[in-house]
């Protein structure tokens, strides 16, 4: 069992918004929230706080009930909807109580009536932050070392690390889905290394590429005997990941025998090799990973229902690379890092037109894909910068145009907006170049959703840490 030692977490520099129309009481709480070691941000409307959680994710949200236009209430249903680890504390006056605990109903971590008590509030913001991954983090002494090789800028990315971190910290079996090449693996040795789990081994096998009758015996081992050329005991992938975690890539590819022979050992909790009348207890997390529809998979009598259940206790689905496009100059940037070295080459970086091109081209193949084209590309560099000649020649099929504002749905302007200002580094000439928009029409836009170039200058120093 882990041993709960959250009442000692100090959740010093954790990043806490806080949303409020009243200027005063809004530099009041950043003053005294700076002072209990908060790293603080600040909104005036929901519209304003969405706009800095999509660019930059808090630990906390403290936020007023009365805003101009959308109300707290509204912020926190969206807030609920995209990201449901992030913790929300509302103040609310005497008179908007009741619309208080109707939001802990569904789901508030608490609420404050104004004037609110300093010493309350701090209690209540520890309490919400031990609960945020931050203080998981620092609860198991990981830090951010848990997510090496996985570099993000995209929310989508920021929110999926804060359930991986949040689940990785307890023992439930967690279903992976994604396309081919979005990094299944790389997230779940990312959960592995952030579990207590961590020193212990952790064990992949892909589903898909071994033969029916050779998967069962790898899977749980067989005695001498067991089989033709059986000529000595051999332990399976279960005993080798004792204690540990076993990652099961490509499990809606496992045959339909093996799936009652993994249920049961998931039930029982032991494992009997190929050949042996007895079975030997093991204690293994299981994290499984499909790029398949599993409930198509269940409706054609492909794969067992009880399995799946026991399997997806936990679902993590990971973008395409096409849906997270801010990450690419990131992702290129640190593959050659990782290149430089395999090549032995004096390769700086990719050139600005270049890196326009790969923000911009078709990624079918998403994170993988990526490698290999920055891969070819630095194999067949002579120069420090990667050249654009180059990265067309690994691509190998036309580049797309980005995406014209016009082509944009309403209801993702605004983070459509924010992902060009991230590509551009907040470079509001080169998000209306590539948005389609002169550059009036363009700040007029940033206004509606109150976003400005500042939120995004320098923001690439702030990136978490790439997948592949």
């Amino acid at each position: 069992m882990i041993q709960s030692k959250r009442a000692d977490v100090k959740p010093r520099f954790a990043h806490v918004l806080v949303i409020d129309d009243d200027q005063d009481l809004l530099r009041l709480l950043s003053m005294r929230l700076h002072a209990w070691g908060f790293r603080v941000s600040t909104a005036s409307s929901a519209e304003e706080g969405l706009a800095r959680i999509a660019v930059e994710p808090p630990q906390l949200v403290v936020s007023d009930i009365r805003l101009p236009g959308k109300d707290g209430l509204a912020l926190f249903d969206e807030i609920r909807t995209t990201r449901p680890t992030l913790p929300v504390i509302l103040l609310t006056a005497h008179g908007t109580i009741p619309d208080a605990v109707q939001a802990m109903s569904r789901g508030v971590f608490s609420y404050l009536t104004k004037p609110f008590d300093s010493k309350e509030l701090h209690e209540k913001i520890q309490q919400a932050l031990q609960l945020s991954p931050v203080c998981i983090g620092q609860e198991t002494g990981q830090g951010d070392d848990w997510r090496e090789g996985i570099v993000f800028r995209s929310s989508c990315m920021a929110e999926l690390m804060e359930e991986a971190r949040v689940v990785a910290v307890s023992d439930a079996s967690v279903l992976i889905r994604g396309e081919s090449g979005t990094g299944k693996e790389v997230l779940a040795r990312a959960i592995h290394r952030a579990s207590r789990r961590a020193k212990a081994p952790f064990v992949a096998i892909n589903c898909s590429a071994i033969p029916e009758q050779l998967l069962e015996s790898e899977l749980f081992g067989h005695v001498r005997g067991a089989f033709t050329g059986a000529t000595s005991a051999h332990p399976g992938l279960f005993q080798a990941a004792d204690g540990g975690t076993l990652f099961l890539d490509e499990i809606g590819d496992m045959p339909l025998a093996l799936q009652v022979k993994l249920l049961r050992v998931l039930q029982d909790q032991a494992v009997r090799a190929v050949g042996s009348t007895r079975a030997e207890p093991v204690d293994v997390r299981v994290i499984s990973a499909t790029h398949r529809d599993l409930e198509v998979a269940m409706a054609e009598g492909l794969f067992r229902e009880d399995l799946y259940y026991r399997l997806d206790v936990v679902t993590m689905v990971l973008p395409r690379l096409d849906d997270r496009r801010e990450d690419i100059p990131i992702l290129a940037s640190y593959f050659v890092q990782q290149l430089v070295k395999k090549y032995d080459k004096c390769i700086t970086g990719i050139a600005p037109e270049a890196l326009e091109v790969l923000a911009s081209a078709s990624w079918p193949g998403n994170v993988r894909q990526l490698y290999n084209v920055v891969e070819q590309s630095c194999a067949l560099a002579t120069t420090p910068l990667i050249t654009l000649t180059l990265i067309q020649r690994a691509l190998r099929v036309p580049t797309m145009e980005a995406l014209s504002y016009a082509d944009a749905k309403q209801r993702f302007e605004r983070n459509y907006l924010v992902q060009l200002l991230k590509l551009t580094d907040g470079s509001v000439a080169d998000a209306a170049r590539i948005a389609d928009r002169n550059r009036t029409e363009f700040y007029r836009l940033l206004q509606k959703h109150e976003l400005s170039p500042d939120m995004f200058r320098g923001a690439a120093n702030n990136a978490g840490t790439a997948d592949r």
